[in-house]
């Protein structure tokens, strides 16, 4: 097949590149607030912490142990008639956020929960018998001395939603993953393929970097 005229290419990669940082950027905000929340919810009930509740605990790594092993191809199909009736349609960029949102949250909430058990068990037992509320020694102790290698989860999370834009992209969620199969792939073109190749190792890299100087500077604090 002949290659695209670059005066049509260029302004759909443009609008590709967006739309696949629309997606990356608002389904790891929203997966970042719901996943730490969950995170600190599934530390604060496991047995012997702050808040010990083995019914709230058992269920929800039950529904994160459920969820996080399916790939993301089939889970994003699997959830489309839910997808339906809270976005109102099952293909497009919101639909490919709402399914980003899902799966990454509960990605987090694990990171989330393994990095924060990692805390000196010491140091929230000394902040218990000060006095302090368990929220108090979550906010000012736990968080705190998990952010750092929180961080590099939360890096490693955002990573993965740049690499499953490629994958929601083959089923009508845009972004670069569908410019790739719609015109590198149905249609031979090289130049297409190898340019959002280009543009997703860019973004990854630029995370990767970012993230590890956050957290450096966080660990240095």
């Amino acid at each position: 097949m002949r290659d695209v005229d670059p005066a049509v290419l260029w302004p759909k990669i443009g609008a590709a590149l967006l739309q696949t940082l629309q997606m990356v950027t608002v389904s790891f905000v929203l997966a970042t607030l719901f996943g730490l929340l969950l995170g600190l919810v599934l530390y604060s009930t496991r047995r012997g912490a702050l808040l010990e509740n083995a019914a709230v605990s058992t269920a929800l790594n039950a529904v994160i142990n459920v969820v996080r092993p399916i790939p993301f191809i089939i889970l994003i199909v699997a959830i489309s008639p839910l997808t339906r009736a809270v976005i109102g349609t099952s293909i497009g960029t919101g639909a490919a956020i709402f399914a980003l949102t899902i799966v990454a949250t509960f990605s987090i909430a694990r990171i989330a929960e393994t990095n924060l058990v990692a805390v000196d068990r010491g140091a929230v037992e000394a902040g218990a018998a000060m006095g302090a509320s368990p929220l108090r020694v979550l906010g000012t102790i736990v968080v705190p001395e998990a952010l750092g290698p929180l961080t590099l989860g939360l890096t490693y999370i955002f990573v993965a939603l740049v690499d499953a834009t490629a994958v929601a992209g083959l089923v009508g969620g845009g972004g670069l993953g569908n410019l790739a199969i719609t015109y590198g792939y149905q249609r031979f073109d090289t130049v297409v393929m190898v340019t959002v190749i280009v543009l997703i190792i860019v973004l990854v890299q630029a995370a990767q970097l970012l993230g590890n100087r956050v957290a450096r500077r966080v660990l240095r604090a």
